[in-house]
């Protein structure tokens, strides 16, 4: 427990401007090598580069992009990937993708390397988002994560919720370890009065989504959330932060309404800004395991409403709210929010995201990998500034 550990990571779909999955994946790898370990991240892109950063070695190899998801792309090479990872020599293997790339903890088996997959999304939530019924979803996500839990050594899951659908199937091999928030670069103090002027009125609600745009996000309900409280004689505007393939869909149905699109936000800055301006922030995503974006708006002190659908009524506790999926539901838990003091609310939310630190996290995740923390971490280093999208 006591040597340096090269941990090598792979994932799929993280794409330049995503968000959550690109977040956590640094963070842990600055984490991991802060310890004392040496980790290695490999991701798909357009064309294969070999880079040292504040995260460790960061290796992209050449993968297609899949069409109509807005620029993700996978790691499709396996002769390729496993060549790679039998020259690096790995003690441990940590693999972010549950679909494309499980091949891997056969090769993990033969190598004879202790691997982890990464449970980031339910497999059944995601393959309800995409349009199959509940029993269909469980059925298929039941035989998947069977073979997922035989091939790995160890199942991580961020949450009891995305614990479930493994408790289900008798997994013994499933452990927790939470994500968390830069609690320094999320404050607050953040608060832009002139940016909120920019977006909403004296007198009107800012909500805002920080989400990619995509099917298994259900970013319409935040707009079906605006048509309710409009009509409900509420004056409410939206501001998205975020791309995907349903933007023109989704831009085609806001019109008339009080909506602003952002796009993808780079500046880190700007967009704590706008979270901590914010009154209410939504987070519609039914298959969320842990919400990285709601967790960071309630650390800039805004209270989150989130689907009861997903894992993020663990995340908010009492400082958010969950509502059924749809816009009604959500309107009434803004209503909610708002009918409490400001200053109550925003203290709640910043209280409880203060719960959790990347340390924390970071050692949860060496204790999946039986690795051990040998240099002393230091909790809020600030991170490089990358946008949600």
């Amino acid at each position: 427990m006591s040597e340096s550990l090269r941990i090598v990571r792979l994932a799929n779909f993280v794409a330049p401007a995503s968000g959550g999955l690109r977040t956590a994946l640094r963070e842990l790898g600055k984490g991991f090598k802060e310890a004392g370990h040496d980790p290695v991240l490999i991701v798909p892109g357009e064309r294969h580069t070999d880079r040292e950063t504040e995260q460790g070695r960061v290796i992209t190899l050449p993968g297609p992009s899949l069409p109509g998801t807005g620029g993700y792309r996978v790691l499709a090479d396996k002769r390729r990937v496993a060549g790679l990872l039998e020259s690096l020599v790995p003690d441990r293997l940590e693999v972010s993708d549950r679909t494309t790339l499980r091949w891997t903890g056969k090769w993990a088996r033969r190598a004879r390397v202790p691997a982890v997959m990464v449970s980031h999304e339910t497999a059944d939530g995601v393959m309800r988002t995409w349009g199959l019924s509940e029993g269909m979803a469980r059925r298929a996500s039941d035989a998947l994560n069977v073979r997922t839990a035989h091939t790995y050594s160890k199942i991580v899951c961020t949450t009891e919720f995305a614990e479930r659908e493994f408790v289900r199937i008798g997994a013994r091999n499933v452990v927790r370890a939470p994500l968390g928030v830069d609690l320094v670069g999320r404050h607050p103090s953040l608060q832009d009065p002139g940016l909120r002027a920019r977006h909403a009125g004296t007198g009107d609600v800012l909500l805002v989504m920080c989400s990619r745009l995509s099917v298994e996000k259900r970013p319409v309900t935040a707009l079906e959330t605006l048509e309710a409280l409009l009509r409900r004689g509420k004056r409410a505007v939206l501001v998205v932060a975020g791309d995907g393939p349903l933007r023109g869909r989704l831009e085609q149905q806001a019109q008339g309404l009080p909506v602003t699109f952002l796009g993808h936000v780079a500046d880190r800055e700007m967009l704590g800004a706008l979270q901590a301006s914010a009154d209410v922030c939504l987070a519609p995503g039914p298959a969320e395991t842990f919400g990285l974006a709601a967790l960071e708006a309630m650390a800039c002190g805004t209270p989150v409403v989130a689907s009861a659908s997903s894992a993020l009524s663990e995340v908010v506790g009492s400082a958010g709210a969950t509502a059924a999926d749809n816009g009604e539901s959500f309107a009434d838990a803004v209503e909610l929010f708002l009918a409490r003091p400001e200053q109550e609310r925003r203290e709640a939310a910043r209280a409880r995201a203060e719960c959790f630190g990347w340390t924390t996290a970071v050692e949860a995740f060496l204790a999946a990998h039986d690795a051990a923390v040998r240099r002393p971490l230091r909790e809020g280093a600030d991170p490089v500034r990358e946008g949600v999208g």
